[in-house]
C-alpha cells in the first residue's frame, strides 16, 4: 500500500487514525498502540503477507537480546550476546538482500554454477534492521531505559517510517509512546500540522517527482540499451534524475513525518535543502540525515577512534596520521553506505565515489583552504557548482541498472563519445568547435538530440530554481509548530505556515491537484533499498 494511493489516503489512513484517536481520547492508551501495531503489520503485509512473520521474528528476537544485554547477567558475557545479536540481524539482511549478488559474483570469479532460488527483497529490511542494531548496541552500553515490549514493537513496526524511513532512533521515539490524549487543542494542532506536511510531501511525489520521471527514465534506459547519448542529453538526464530523486525521497519523508504527526509522534527531519550546500560534507549532513547520523555514530566514530589510536601507537607523521585516522574511516564508511543502498557494483561505486569526494574535501579543508577566507559571491557560486555537479555525477551509478549502462553513460558525460549540439545552435558553434577540437575532443556536428525537448529542459530549470531559492517544508512550518532537531534557516514570513483560512485554501488546492494527478500510481524510489 503506497502513501500516494487512493486506498491509503481515503480508506486505510482515515480508519486507522479515527480508531486510534477514539481509543486514545478514552484513555485506552495501551489498546490504541496495540491497534497501531496491528494496523502497521497489515500495512506491511499488503505487499507480501509472507514477510509479516519475518518482521515479527526480527522484532521479538531483538527485544529478547536487548533485555539480556540490559540485565548484565554475570554468567553471560554481554559482548558475546551483542555479537550474536548483530550477526543475527546481518545474517537476515545478508541473505535477503545480498545472497543473490554474492552467488552471481562467486560464479563469475570461479566459473562455477552455484544456483540459488531468486530471493525477493522484503520491503524496508535495511531500515528496520539497522534501527534494531542501534538498539542492541545502546542496550549493551546501558543507554536504553525503556524496556516495554509493546512500545518496542511499535517503535520497529510503526507504519509511517517502516518501509523507507526516516531511520528513527529509539531514544527519540520510545519516550513519545504512552502520552495521554487529553488536550484537544494539541490533538487538533497535530492533525493540522501533520496533514499540511503530508500534503506538501504528496505534491512533491505525485506532481513533481513523477512529473519529471519519464525524462531521466528514457535517457538512462537508452544508455542501458547501448544507444550513444550526446553530451547534453547525458548531463540533462543526470540533472533531471537528481531532481526526481530529491523530490521523490524528500516527498516520502515529508509524508512519513506528516502521518506520524497526526498520531502525535514527532519523527526526525530527513532533508534540509541539501542541494543548496556549498561543499560535499555539508551535502551529506543534510541529505538523508538519519542515515548519515546512524553511519557517523555507529560506524565512522568507532572506526575513527580505532585508527586514531593505531596512528598514535605507530607514531605516524602528520600526513600518514591524517590518512590513517581520517581518510581510511571515510572510505570504509562510504563503502558501506553504498552497499547499504543495494546489492550491486553500481551502489558500491556510488559509495566509494562519494567517499573520494569527502576525502578530497577533507584534504582541501585541512591543508589547502586559506585561513580567514571570506567567501565572496563568486567563490560561493563556484563552490556550489562544483558540489552540485559532483553530486549529479554520483547519482549516475546510483541510477544505472548495469555496469555496462554506467560506462555508456559516463562516456557520454565526459566526452568520450565526442560532442554534438542541438539544431537550434546550428551556425553559431564555429568558435567553440575549434576550441574543443584543439583539446582533442571529437566534434560530431549537429545532432537531432531526440531526448531533449523544450518541456523537459523547462522542467529541469524550474525545479532547480525551486530547490535553490524556495523554502523547504520545514522552513515553511515554523519552529512554533514543529520541533526541529537541526538548524533550519528562517524563511520569509510570507512563506510561513499558520492555521489560517488562506493556508487552508492553498493546501486544499495543492491536495486536489495532487489527487487528480494520481493517474499512474508509482512506487517510491527508495522502496528498492
Amino acid at each position: 500500500m503506497l502513501f500516494n494511493s487512493y486506498p491509503f489516503i481515503f480508506l486505510f489512513l482515515p480508519i486507522v487514525l479515527g480508531v486510534f484517536l477514539s481509543l486514545a481520547k478514552n484513555n485506552q492508551i495501551k489498546l490504541s498502540y496495540i491497534w497501531l501495531i496491528i494496523s502497521s503489520l497489515f500495512f506491511y503485509g499488503w505487499w507480501n503477507f509472507n514477510y509479516i512473520g519475518l518482521l515479527i521474528l526480527s522484532t521479538g528476537i531483538n527485544f529478547l537480546i536487548g533485555n539480556l544485554l540490559a540485565k548484565r547477567n554475570k554468567k553471560i558475557n554481554p559482548k558475546i550476546i551483542l555479537f550474536i545479536g548483530i550477526i543475527f540481524n546481518l545474517s537476515l539482511l545478508g541473505y535477503y538482500k545480498y545472497a543473490n549478488f554474492f552467488i552471481e559474483n562467486l560464479n563469475i570469479l570461479f566459473q562455477s554454477e552455484i544456483f540459488l532460488t531468486k530471493v525477493i527483497l522484503p520491503l524496508g529490511i535495511s531500515f528496520f534492521t539497522f534501527q534494531q542494531i542501534t538498539y542492541l548496541v545502546d542496550s549493551y552500553y546501558g543507554v536504553v531505559k525503556e524496556k516495554n515490549f509493546l512500545k518496542y514493537t511499535l517503535f520497529v513496526t510503526f507504519f509511517p517510517q517502516l518501509i523507507a524511513g526516516p531511520i528513527v532512533h529509539h531514544k527519540e521515539i520510545l519516550p513519545q509512546f504512552g502520552r495521554k490524549f487529553n488536550n484537544l487543542k494539541k490533538i487538533n494542532r497535530d492533525l493540522a500540522i501533520g496533514l499540511s506536511i503530508f500534503i506538501l510531501g504528496l505534491f512533491k511525489k505525485v506532481v513533481i517527482a513523477d512529473g519529471i520521471s519519464s525524462y531521466p527514465n528514457e535517457i538512462f534506459m537508452a544508455a542501458e540499451n547501448g544507444i550513444t547519448l550526446s553530451f547534453f542529453e547525458a548531463w540533462a538526464g543526470a540533472i533531471a534524475y537528481s531532481l526526481q530523486l530529491y523530490f521523490d525521497f524528500s516527498g516520502y519523508s515529508d509524508m512519513a513525518v506528516g502521518i506520524a504527526r497526526m498520531f502525535g509522534i514527532n519523527l526526525p527531519i530527513n532533508f534540509n535543502s541539501p542541494y543548496k550546500k556549498l561543499n560535499i560534507s555539508e551535502f551529506w549532513r543534510n541529505w538523508h540525515i538519519t542515515l548519515s547520523r546512524l553511519i557517523k555514530e555507529y560506524l565512522w566514530d568507532p572506526l575513527s577512534l580505532f585508527f586514531t589510536r593505531l596512528a598514535y601507537l605507530k607514531n605516524f607523521n602528520k600526513m600518514n596520521f591524517f590518512i590513517t585516522a581520517t581518510l581510511i574511516p571515510i572510505l570504509i564508511s562510504f563503502f558501506f553506505i553504498g552497499l547499504w543502498h543495494g546489492a550491486g557494483w553500481n551502489f558500491i561505486i556510488f559509495g566509494l565515489l562519494h567517499g573520494i569526494y569527502i576525502s578530497l574535501y577533507s584534504i582541501w579543508a585541512k591543508f589547502i583552504k586559506p585561513k580567514n577566507n571570506r567567501d565572496s559571491f563568486l567563490s560561493s557560486l563556484s563552490s556550489w557548482l562544483v558540489t552540485y555537479l559532483c553530486v549529479v555525477v554520483g547519482w549516475v551509478p546510483f541510477r544505472a541498472e548495469s555496469f555496462e549502462g554506467l560506462l555508456n553513460y559516463f562516456k557520454s558525460m565526459f566526452l568520450f563519445n565526442g560532442i554534438s549540439v542541438h539544431r537550434f545552435l546550428e551556425g553559431r558553434f564555429g568558435l567553440f568547435e575549434e576550441y574543443i577540437v584543439n583539446f582533442g575532443v571529437k566534434f560530431n556536428g549537429i545532432s537531432p538530440n531526440e531526448f531533449i525537448d523544450f518541456n523537459s529542459i523547462s522542467w529541469i530549470i524550474i525545479l532547480l530554481i525551486t530547490t535553490l531559492f524556495l523554502p523547504n517544508t520545514y522552513e515553511i512550518i515554523s519552529k512554533k509548530y514543529i520541533r526541529k532537531p537541526l538548524k533550519v534557516s528562517c524563511s520569509s514570513k510570507k512563506f510561513r505556515w499558520r492555521p489560517s483560512r488562506i493556508w487552508s485554501l492553498i493546501l486544499s488546492t495543492i491536495f486536489f491537484y495532487a489527487i487528480i494527478s494520481m493517474r499512474d500510481i508509482s512506487e517510491f524510489l527508495y522502496f528498492q533499498f
